[in-house]
């Protein structure tokens, strides 16, 4: 079992930057991949970034170019760099764990608040 705690959230104007951290305990050798989800009040959520065990990764359309994940696998850290953040970016971000063995991507943290102003 792996259980995944964000942190980094927050309030902010529109153009500015946040960075969100995800920690992870547990079995952490089990990660196989990560993932960002984010959702927004009234919507589904929806994969913001989707990381592999080979370090590739694929964005949603309206955020690439403009966040930036990073993993570190050995110490179950996952880190998204946002910047140049919109209004339409708010939502709550959860961070996602794809584990071997387990059903993909069913491991989620509790998820943190993001508020972009505008």
């Amino acid at each position: 079992q792996v259980q995944l705690v964000e942190s980094g959230g927050g309030l902010v104007q529109a153009g500015e930057s946040l960075t969100l951290s995800c920690a992870a305990s547990g079995t952490v050798y089990s990660i196989n991949g990560w993932a960002w989800y984010r959702q927004a009040p009234g919507k589904q959520r929806v994969p913001v970034v989707i990381t592999t065990q080979d370090g590739s990764a694929k964005y949603l359309a309206s955020v690439e170019g403009r966040f930036t994940v990073s993993r570190d696998n050995a110490k179950g850290t996952l880190i998204l760099q946002m910047n140049s953040l919109k209004p339409e970016d708010t939502a709550v971000y959860y961070c996602v764990a794809d584990l071997i063995g387990r059903p993909a991507f069913d491991s989620w943290g509790q998820g943190t608040q993001v508020t972009v102003s505008s």
